[in-house]
């Protein structure tokens, strides 16, 4: 099948689905949509435009909910300019919905707070399909596409649904963030999603997201990130230790995917009593999200895609010395699953 043919083929599907799941959500209300934790951008985007959609065709609201905390000063900026209303899963009473929907995320991934023993009606993702996923009512998972957003903007479009500014800009922001401009994990639909989309934004609002102003702590994180950063061959490992909102480690992650001669990079922080675990890969026979799930295994949840990926590790309650450890037993599993030999870490600073 041919990329044009692939891409009509995405289309249709999206078309048949959204309108099927639309008539199966009628009269369903309350409706709840639950993305992962600590959301990003496209999960945030994915959630308000099928909040939308929802509205826009059967009349309904919905609740979007999330675990754990919005921290990265670009999403706090694009939740306060766009006026997304989410709400911490732990103040939502579960049993008032008559539908649950997942985006961005899957039932029992390890990434979002909602029980793995509740129902999930409708999940939409762009990440790989989970076992437990199999058992919802409608699944529209598609790992060849960059962004959840740009499934629910194909969504939108075969709905004919009228995109207002805000919608527009969130969604664009979303599929940039996402894919950092269509330089990584994009396909056709997010290249077409993009391309249409960016006339319709607010130039200004997106100004003001992509250049927030900054505390003085966030850029402590940094000097932390830079110190405890060693190379190992063409891998990168950092250790943060304690933070306060898990998406710096990923911003951090991102940062020192610059280092010359680095091809992947892998950083840990420690939220409250969780692990969270970032990398990123600019190798092309190296999986991202395959790699994360086989450094994890056993003692926590990951995945992602061929250049980025994320994981988790629960119930931490450690002292620094104890972190540290953990940053070891990390590099460990690392330079094991690469093949690579175990030798003591090069500071990226002296």
């Amino acid at each position: 099948m041919s990329n044009s043919q692939a891409f009509s083929c995405n289309l249709s599907h999206s078309a048949e689905f959204s309108a099927e799941i639309i008539e199966w959500l009628r009269g369903k209300a309350p409706i709840l949509i639950v993305t992962h934790d600590h959301p990003d951008p496209d999960a945030l985007a994915a959630a308000y435009a099928l909040k939308h959609l929802i509205l826009m065709k059967t009349g309904q609201d919905s609740t979007i909910a999330f675990g754990g905390v919005i921290g990265r000063r670009e999403n706090l900026a694009m939740v306060k300019e766009l006026e997304i209303r989410a709400m911490p899963i732990e103040k939502v009473d579960l049993d008032s919905f008559k539908a649950v929907c997942m985006v961005d995320t899957q039932p029992g991934t390890g990434n979002n707070s909602y029980p793995t023993s509740r129902k999930v009606d409708l999940v939409i993702d762009h990440h790989h399909p989970k076992e437990l996923t199999h058992a919802c009512r409608w699944v529209d998972v598609r790992p060849e596409y960059g962004a959840s957003a740009t499934i629910l903007f194909e969504y939108l479009q075969s709905q004919d649904v009228n995109l207002a500014t805000k919608l527009a800009t969130i969604l664009f922001y979303a599929i940039k963030s996402e894919t950092e401009d269509l330089g990584r994990d994009w396909n056709k639909s997010d290249r077409d999603a993009y391309l249409k989309l960016m006339p319709l934004c607010n130039n200004r609002i997106l100004h003001d997201i992509t250049r927030p102003k900054s505390s003085r702590a966030y850029f402590r994180y940094f000097e932390i990130g830079l110190r405890n950063a060693h190379i190992y061959d063409n891998v990168l490992f950092f250790n943060l230790f304690d933070i306060d909102h898990p998406e710096i480690v990923a911003e951090i992650a991102d940062f020192l995917m610059r280092v010359e001669g680095v091809e992947i990079v892998m950083g840990l922080g420690c939220y409250l009593e969780e692990g969270v675990l970032s990398l990123r890969s600019s190798h092309p026979d190296i999986h991202a999200g395959i790699l994360m799930q086989k450094i994890v295994a056993g003692i926590g949840t990951g995945g992602g895609h061929s250049m980025t990926a994320g994981g988790q590790i629960r119930s931490l309650s450690l002292k620094r010395d104890q972190q540290h450890q953990l940053g070891n037993e990390l590099v460990d599993r690392l330079l094991s699953t690469l093949k690579l030999p175990k030798v003591p870490g090069e500071p990226l600073i002296a």
